[in-house]
């Protein structure tokens, strides 16, 4: 019997992770299943618990639950413990075990499929949820100059910045004046067609805009690229952080670069 995964989340049923993680099978020979699954909002645990009854694997988490997958864990990596949310289950230890790949996909997916180095950048991070959470760490461990952290409630990027040294918190407003060499769109904005109240001038020369949200051409791609911004969503995002997931589940990393260009391709 194939050993068996899954991505849990509610709405689950757009997710693009199973044909992912099927691609990463065929690719490294890993005989994987890999499914969608459903939780309700109020069910979390039980769905977890039951998954993990049935021979279960390891679980991807996905909104609303990365908050609850990292309460629920008896350990985790550090990054996750520094995000306080957890994307990667592994149930195959005597308690669950979490891990956070969101903010490894991210600087992964800038720098080896978008070209675009972080090294000595000011970074504006745009959100203060479970989004943004997963890729602080890893942003300001990847050497750049600055990153701030922007969201409409202050006191909510406050609380984030504080738990990176060196990073700063501002609201939107008092971004006026400011510049930026990447800008990263972690809020949910973009699922409703909203925009953040950015002020202009925002980018500086050759300045990039990263989307998280992938698949749409969201109010912050489109503002960007009137611009005249160099601009991404998140597909590269999601294919990286998958990677990254099939590598701790399976001890071996596989190779995107297909993976990504089909999808794109779709």
């Amino acid at each position: 019997m194939p050993d068996r995964y899954a991505v849990i989340g509610n709405p689950v049923t757009h997710s693009k992770s199973p044909w992912i993680h099927q691609q990463f099978a065929r690719a490294t020979g890993e005989d994987i299943e890999y499914s969608r699954l459903e939780a309700p909002v109020d069910g979390f645990v039980r769905a977890v618990e039951a998954f993990r009854a049935q021979g279960g694997k390891g679980l991807n988490v996905t909104l609303p639950f990365k908050q609850q997958a990292f309460r629920l864990c008896a350990g985790t990596s550090e990054r996750a413990a520094a995000a306080q949310s957890v994307n990667t289950l592994l149930l195959d230890r005597g308690k669950p075990w979490g891990d956070n790949t969101d903010g490894v996909g991210l600087v992964r997916d800038l720098g080896a499929n978008l070209g675009r180095s972080i090294a000595g950048a000011r970074i504006l991070l745009m959100g203060a949820g479970g989004a943004a959470q997963g890729v602080l760490v890893p942003l300001a461990q990847s050497g750049a100059a600055a990153v701030v952290v922007a969201n409409r409630t202050l006191p909510r990027a406050q609380l984030l910045a504080a738990r990176v040294p060196g990073v700063s918190a501002c609201s939107y407003e008092a971004l006026a004046g400011q510049s930026f060499d990447l800008v990263v769109n972690a809020t949910s904005a973009g699922l409703s067609g909203d925009l953040p109240p950015l002020p202009r001038g925002l980018f500086r020369p050759g300045g990039f805009a990263y989307e998280m949200v992938y698949g749409r051409n969201t109010p912050f791609l489109a503002m960007a690229r009137a611009a005249g911004v160099a601009a991404s969503d998140g597909l590269g995002m999601l294919v990286e952080q998958a990677a990254e997931s099939f590598l701790l589940w399976r001890g071996i990393r596989p190779e995107t670069g297909a993976v990504l260009a089909a999808l794109r391709a779709q």
